[in-house]
Parts: structure tokens; sequence; C-alpha cells
């Protein structure tokens, strides 16, 4: 019989603070997208702002690519600001909530130009059933921000997609100093904190010439096609020149010395205070990008009202990954690996994995050395180890793992005392599912432990929707085998389950609560039924 195995996707009740107690997918994913990236993979939200004037969307003139005046990141940390700036702090309506992805919004004069469509083309793409459209908006700015040339961001996850438009919202360029200090008001924003936002977004891009023909003329420039008058003379880059270039004279920003002057909405804006934050600006590049870093958190971390975001998102010292679970028989076979975040080098470093099991006895095993990998991430290095694929009892499973590392302990250190990491054995993949070949169907066999309280086993379906945000469906229950062979440990559950277009899991309901464990890989991986 083929060995099939099927990753597990554990899943935990997140406490309402949100702290990140692994197993958590949502956090577990995120972690992983902050932290395990590199810059030009191709695969990965940074490698459309690599190198920072890169421009992937469709300029209004029809044209594309370098020479437009655009980029990404210009566009990216523009639709974060108007996604966020229809927030009413008085009834917590409105946020970071991925509204500027329907058509409605982006329809209005408030949001005129393809700037949020091509942010959305993009994004919109890397959110999953754990991510959502809304958190990859906020990761667009926290990558963008930090590739090209500026602060880490704090990221805290867990923002909801919106399921229709907000109301509208965003300033414009037009309104009075009066109006910009009520609308960000409204937003949760002071006068200073308003001049630092507006500082610190235009520090990218610049203004296009086919949405705001009254702002900036036919700039008829070969290397800028798309006709973009820039904020500063460092438009994709990080830096205080917005603020330098103000306070000097000498700047070119199409909202301070345009030609029409009701739209020079920076200028207004700007002088405020009489330049005093403009001033500390210029005089400043660490402290222009400290508060950066912190109006741009606070702005990505401003979201409707009822949702919980998570603690700021920091490496886990020890994460297990790629656990996996299957019932051979009377045999439990569990395997996976472990990537330590900036481990000490030590070549002769012992490694164990310790487990505790249903019975109450403790047991462990090496991590295979020949497995290592190590990586260099901008923000750390990641050091994998596989563990020793383990036959348990099935009667004894396991509860939960810790690691030992040179003699020490290594637990999540959410307490003092440090918290294990808790694993769950009660539904499991059984090697006895299989394919049938004359119908192209498979019979899914999961076994469900004995003395846990299942209530159901279910397959989850994963659709996007028109908006692009991906929703699941719950169908087709699996159902005791009266065949099955008797094991005194686990129970088989049966479904007979047709090829699908679309991603599959198997959800599970134990105690009153909802966990996925496992998806569902191609049907012809399966060996063939033999009846």
């Amino acid at each position: 019989m083929r060995s099939f195995r099927l990753t597990l996707l554990m899943l935990t009740c997140l406490a309402t603070a949100h702290a990140y107690i692994w197993p958590s997918p949502m956090l577990d994913e995120l972690e992983s997208t902050l932290y395990e990236i590199l810059p030009s993979a191709a695969s990965t939200i940074s490698a459309f702002i690599q190198p920072c004037d890169t421009f992937t969307g469709i300029a209004l003139d029809d044209t594309t690519g370098l020479g437009t005046g655009r980029s990404n990141i210009a566009d990216w940390v523009r639709t974060a600001y108007h996604d966020m700036a229809t927030h009413n702090v008085a009834d917590g309506t409105g946020g970071l909530d991925a509204s500027i992805r329907f058509e409605e919004e982006q329809a209005r004069a408030e949001n005129v130009g393809n700037g949020f469509s091509n942010t959305i083309n993009v994004l919109a793409g890397f959110s999953t059933r754990y991510t959502s459209i809304a958190d990859t908006i906020a990761l667009g700015l926290v990558f963008g921000v930090e590739f090209c040339g500026g602060p880490r961001v704090p990221f805290r996850g867990g923002r909801i997609d919106a399921t229709e438009p907000n109301l509208p919202g965003v300033p414009e360029p037009d309104q009075t100093l009066d109006s910009h200090i009520a609308s960000f008001a409204r937003q949760g924003f002071t006068q200073e904190e308003m001049i630092g936002l507006v500082a610190c977004g235009h520090t990218f891009g610049g203004v296009q010439h086919a949405p705001f023909p009254n702002i900036v003329p036919e700039l008829n420039d070969s290397d800028n096609t798309a006709s973009v008058a820039h904020f500063d003379t460092m438009d994709v880059h990080f830096d205080n020149n917005i603020a330098t270039e103000y306070m000097a004279g000498t700047t070119q920003n199409p909202l301070v010395v345009g030609f029409n002057d009701t739209t020079n909405s920076d200028r207004r804006i700007f002088g405020s205070d009489g330049n005093v934050t403009m001033r500390s600006f210029a005089d400043s590049p660490k402290l222009f990008a400290s508060r950066c870093s912190e109006l741009f958190a606070r702005m990505i971390d401003t979201v409707p009202k009822g949702v919980q975001l998570s603690e700021v998102i920091t490496p886990l010292p020890v994460k297990p990954g790629r656990i996996e679970f299957t019932l051979d028989g009377d045999v439990l076979q569990f395997t996976g690996d472990v990537r330590f975040w900036n481990l000490p080098s030590n070549p002769n470093r012992v490694a164990l994995l310790l487990w505790s099991d249903h019975l109450g006895a403790t047991h462990n095993s090496t991590l295979l050395p020949s497995l290592i990998s190590t990586t260099n991430y901008p923000q750390g290095v990641a050091t994998r180890r596989g563990l020793q694929r383990n036959s348990l009892d099935a009667k004894a499973g396991i509860v939960n793992m810790r690691f030992m590392l040179d003699g020490e302990l290594q637990t999540q250190q959410d307490t003092e005392a440090g918290v294990d990491f808790a694993v769950q054995d009660a539904v499991v993949f059984s090697t006895s599912s299989c394919f049938f070949e004359n119908n192209e169907t498979a019979r899914y066999n999961m076994a469900v432990r004995n003395t846990a309280k299942v209530k159901s086993v279910y397959i989850e379906t994963e659709m996007r929707d028109s908006s692009s945000h991906i929703g699941i469906t719950e169908t087709d229950f699996f159902s005791p085998d009266p065949n099955a062979p008797v094991n005194a440990a686990y129970t088989i559950w049966t479904l007979n389950v047709a090829a699908s277009g679309f991603n599959q899991y198997v959800g599970v309901e134990i105690d009153g609560v909802k966990y996925t464990v496992l998806q569902l890989l191609s049907l012809f991986a399966l060996p063939s039924c033999t009846s």
C-alpha cells in the first residue's frame, strides 16, 4: 500500500486578547509571512515592490511597467489609508476592512484613480482562509515601508473583510483645513498626527495628471508617461525628503506648490501648526522614521468596532510545523519539524523532542540532525530540524510536546512557567482510505478517538466570492463505518468524496469547538480500493 499522509491543520480558539500561542492557524501563517520572507522571492508580497520602482498595474493611459512614474508602493500606501479613512470613532464604523475592494467605493470622487484596483488585484491574491484581504492590505504597507528604506511597522493580525461598502469619508485636496482636521479627528487622529500621517504617506508617490488634471498638467516626459508629479525627489524610497524639501522651499510637491491654490492641501496641513512638526521631521530622519512607524501602525490598526486584533506578532523562538498524524492499523504515526529562531550556532547541539501521552507517560525522541536547514531572512535566522517518524501506541497517542536544547527546556513563554505545545490526535487520517478508479471518487476514512467528544466530522470547501473574499462552506458529513476493523483507540468514520476543483478540508466539532484537521490532497494520491 502506498503511504498517504495529510498535513495536520490544528486549530485552537484564540483568547479574546489574541495572544499568540501555537497552534493558531491565522497567527502561524501571519508570523511566517512576516518573518520567513526573502524580499525578491517570486511567491511573496515583497516581490511586487522589489525594486521599489516596480509598477505592475495599469496606468490610466493604459501603460504599465517602468517609466510610467507610478509605483506599486505608492498605490499600496494610498490604498491602506483610503480603506482606513472611512472610520468613525464615534460609532465604530469603517476602518481598515478591505471595503475599498468594492466597485461602489472605488467609483467615488474621493477614490479617483485606479491605484485601488491595481492594489487589490495583487494583494487579494495573497489572502487565504486564515489571512483576510484586509490583512494583506496592511501587510502590503508593512513590507513596502520596510523594504523601501523605512522602519519596521508593528503588525497585528485579525482584520475582517467587510461584506459591503463603507460610508464615504476620505479627505480630498480641495477641502478646507478645518474640514481636513475634522476628517482626521473622525478617524481618531489629532491635528499633529494628521500632519505626521500625511507626511509619512507622501514620502512615496505623487499625483497623476489623468485623475487630477486640475492639480497636475500633462508633463510630456518619456520617463514619466503617466505624468505623475512626485511629492519629493525620492518618490519610491522612504526618507524625510518630504520634510527637508518643504522646509528648504525647494519642494515640487504638487499639493504644496501646485498651480491651483485650492488643491494645495499639503501646504495647509503642513503649516497648520506653524511648521513645528515638519521642522522636527526635517531636522531628524530618526524622529521621522520612528514617528512614521507609530502612525502607520495606528493607521492599519484602525478597524471597525468589534474586530479584535492580535498582539503585535513577533517571531516564536520555537515553532513546530508540518505536524502529521496517520493511523495505520493500531499504530499512530507522528512526524513533523520544528523551527528555532535566531538560535546560536553549536555544531554539537543535542536537540530532543519530548511528549506526553493520554496515559500520563512522557517520551523523547532525537531531532534528526540530517534534516537541519538554516535560512537567513532580513529579520533573523531560521533553523529547522526534522522530527523522527515516531510510531506511537494508538491508545496512548499524544497530548502535548516540548523541546530540549542542550539540556534546556524550550516551551512557549507566554507565562513564567511556560506553555507546552498542545497537539490533538482526536481525529486523524487513516491509511485505509482509498481511490475508486472506475468512478473517480475516494473513500476517505478518518480515525476518531473513542474517548474524544466528537460531534461531527465533515468536509469544508473553500471558495472565493465575486469580491475575492475566501469563504468556507461545510458540507458532506462523515459517519461511523460499521464494517471497519475494531480498534481499541479509534473508530473509523467514512465518506465517499468526488474530485473537486476547490480546496477542501476535513473539519470536526469537538466539545462544541470547530477545528480544521487536515487538507484533502489529490484523490489520485490514494491507493486503489479493492472493493
